[in-house]
């Protein structure tokens, strides 16, 4: 166990929850979870036996490592509020730069998870990326030490890297997951259940395991099926934003030669 090395969580969230769980499996102690709400404080504190806290002026002063872990939009005004002199102290996000910690310590950094989170679906940090940079070398070695005793794919990545990355991963995972979600209501529509689209779905994501997805592309638009695309568009005429969706998308996926 490793009890002397004392991490602080701010943040009670899907990030932070996993995060902490994945922390403390790894023997390290966390000693306070922050969130401005009682209830998410305590909910994450009682899983990793922490103390919650509601308010940073109470944040321990002492704690080897701060993981900031909240929305990026607030990442900014937690920042504001703290002061930890020379304690290493990194958030989570992936399009903030770490410089909004420059006046919260001298050794600040990203603690970047790369992967969706929920609070309450297991999940198996070894395999999951986690992003790591410092303002300087003694920080980004420290970060690397922790990400490794829960990942076992840890990578430096800059500023602009990050930012690159996160734009990405919009697209594959945030985008991709909406258009379940069209889909979904329009099978719902029509009394149907995406459950028959699952099998699909799975085998499209396997695809891209062993092959780039620009080279396993199929449907309509990259057969140049046109026909296909005008039945599709006639369905979603009383639809326009759906419509105009099919029509950028297909447009944008290149025909095959």
């Amino acid at each position: 166990m490793k009890i002397e090395t004392k991490i602080v969580l701010i943040g009670a969230g899907n990030v932070a929850t996993q995060l902490g769980i994945a922390l403390t499996g790894a023997g390290y102690h966390i000693s306070q979870v922050y969130s401005p709400t009682k209830r998410s404080a305590s909910l994450l504190a009682k899983k990793v036996k922490a103390a919650a806290i509601t308010d940073l002026a109470k944040v321990d002063e002492d704690a080897s490592v701060y993981i900031i872990a909240v929305k990026d939009d607030a990442i900014t005004d937690v920042a504001k509020q703290l002061r930890l002199k020379d304690r290493v102290v990194a958030h989570t996000s992936g399009s903030v730069s770490m410089d909004v910690l420059k006046n919260v310590s001298k050794n600040y950094g990203v603690f970047y998870p790369l992967l969706t989170f929920t609070k309450d679906k297991k999940v198996d940090f070894k395999t999951v990326p986690i992003c790591i940079e410092g303002s300087n070398k003694a920080t980004s070695t420290t970060l690397q030490y922790f990400a490794k005793s829960i990942s076992s794919n840890v990578q430096m990545i800059n500023s602009d890297q990050r930012k690159v990355i996160h734009l990405a991963a919009v697209f594959a995972c945030n985008f991709s997951n909406h258009m379940y979600a069209v889909a979904e209501s329009i099978l719902k529509k029509n009394k149907l259940s995406l459950d028959i689209l699952k099998p699909l779905i799975e085998e499209t994501a396997l695809k891209i395991r062993n092959e780039s997805p620009a080279k396993v592309q199929t449907g309509p638009a990259v057969r140049g099926d046109k026909k296909t695309m005008e039945g599709h568009l006639k369905m979603l005429k009383k639809n326009k934003d759906l419509s105009a969706i099919y029509k950028l998308v297909s447009k944008h996926i290149p025909a095959s030669k």
